[in-house]
């Protein structure tokens, strides 16, 4: 008996060890994947609710629907948007001042200068008795405000002979002829146009020399707004790569309304850049490429030299149209110096006269354009960026003399 039921407890644990086997072999097996559902082609699309972009607040992000294909059908993604925040505004490039009558605007500020110089001739003209005495009052009035030793001597003896026929003088006769005396000095048959449009070819080529301290760089980009007031557009050629932060100086004031520079390194080639600046003045189509200079001391001969080689290589482009040298006006006969060693080297086609608001003395305009021949044709009267004036004559002598 006891044999028959240690038989039966073996034959069922024999029996349970392999049921587990069984069952774990059929664990391992994979498990078929399920049949793909069929789309259903007859539900038409969900028609988009019109009010939805109006009810989606602005400041929770949107979401959009995209199908991507995966095992089993396309299925819907949600793919979040940013959130539609307050809109980046751009900076504006800023809009320069009309350069019509632009020194009339300006008149003011110039008149306080140059009233000296004006008065004090009228004040010496209306005196009952005009003696020698008084005659050599006017001479040094017009030497002390630096118009020169010949144009003094000319203006005195044209000035003696028309009082002598003029005999009795009211104030109003006096000023205006000292009016007209000052503008035939001044000049008013001059061309003071700056060339920027020559007629058979884009761009116009103006080169600014000078010496630091002049406001050379401050000059051309004053001049890049002028021209740009007026309509045309601009390239920069930042060809001062000595000066440190010149190109940078120069860069603010085209990006202020969206002129082009081109710069190079620092002490690299000033010609080269001058060279890359004609060239992508003519590629981009645009009407003027001002080219600033270096400017050391003019009694460096290196520096002469240098620009003499910037005015050779920008011509294998195309002739230069104007060379503006600019002098600071509170120099006064010193400036002259400066003119006549850059005449020499480069065709000087223009005068650009900056500090003319401060202690500088009109008459240096009679004199440096009877000293180079050529006229004054821009003149600056303050630091403001819109300061930079074309040069007209009646407006100058209306300031000098005053009302």
């Amino acid at each position: 008996m006891e044999i028959v039921i240690l038989a039966v407890v073996i034959a069922l644990v024999v029996l349970g060890a392999l049921g587990g086997l069984i069952v774990g072999s059929r664990r391992k097996k994979p498990l078929p994947p399920p049949p793909p559902a069929a789309p259903d082609i007859t539900a038409p699309p969900a028609e988009p609710h019109v009010g939805d972009e109006a009810e989606t607040p602005r400041d929770e992000p949107r979401r959009t629907i995209e199908e991507v294909d995966l095992p089993g059908g396309p299925a819907p993604v949600v793919v979040e948007e940013p959130p539609a925040g307050p809109a980046v505004e751009v900076p504006g490039l800023e809009i320069p001042e009309p350069t019509a009558g632009r020194l009339v605007r300006l008149r003011a500020r110039l008149s306080r200068s140059q009233n000296a110089l004006g008065q004090g001739l009228l004040t010496l003209l209306s005196r009952e008795h005009l003696d020698e005495d008084t005659w050599e009052e006017i001479e040094d009035t017009l030497l002390t405000a630096d118009v020169g030793v010949q144009p003094t001597q000319e203006l005195v003896e044209r000035l003696r002979e028309r009082v002598k026929v003029l005999g009795t003088r009211t104030p109003e006769e006096l000023r205006g002829l000292l009016r007209e005396e000052l503008l035939k000095l001044v000049g008013t048959d001059v061309d003071r146009t700056v060339k920027t449009e020559p007629e058979d070819r884009k761009p116009g080529i103006v080169m600014v020399v000078g010496v630091n301290g002049t406001g050379k760089t401050t000059t051309t980009g004053k001049l890049a707004r002028v021209l740009i007031a007026d309509g045309r557009t601009v390239v920069l050629g930042a060809a001062d790569t000595f000066r440190a932060a010149a190109a940078d100086q120069l860069q603010t004031w085209g990006e202020r309304v969206g002129a082009y520079t081109v710069r190079g390194p620092e002490a690299g080639d000033p010609a080269s850049v001058a060279f890359d600046a004609v060239k992508e003045g003519k590629e981009m189509g645009v009407d003027v490429v001002l080219i600033d200079t270096a400017g050391r001391l003019h009694t460096k001969t290196g520096l002469m030299d240098e620009l003499g080689k910037v005015k050779r290589v920008v011509e294998k482009h195309a002739p230069l149209d104007e060379v503006l040298l600019v002098l600071d006006a509170t120099t006064g006969q010193n400036g002259l110096v400066q003119a006549r060693v850059f005449a020499e080297v480069v065709d000087i086609t223009g005068i650009v006269l900056t500090k003319l608001d401060g202690t500088a003395k009109g008459g240096i305009v009679v004199a440096v354009q009877r000293e180079l021949g050529v006229p004054v044709k821009l003149i600056g009267l303050g630091e403001g960026a819109d300061d930079l004036a074309p040069f007209e004559p009646e407006a100058f002598v209306d300031a000098l003399i005053g009302d």
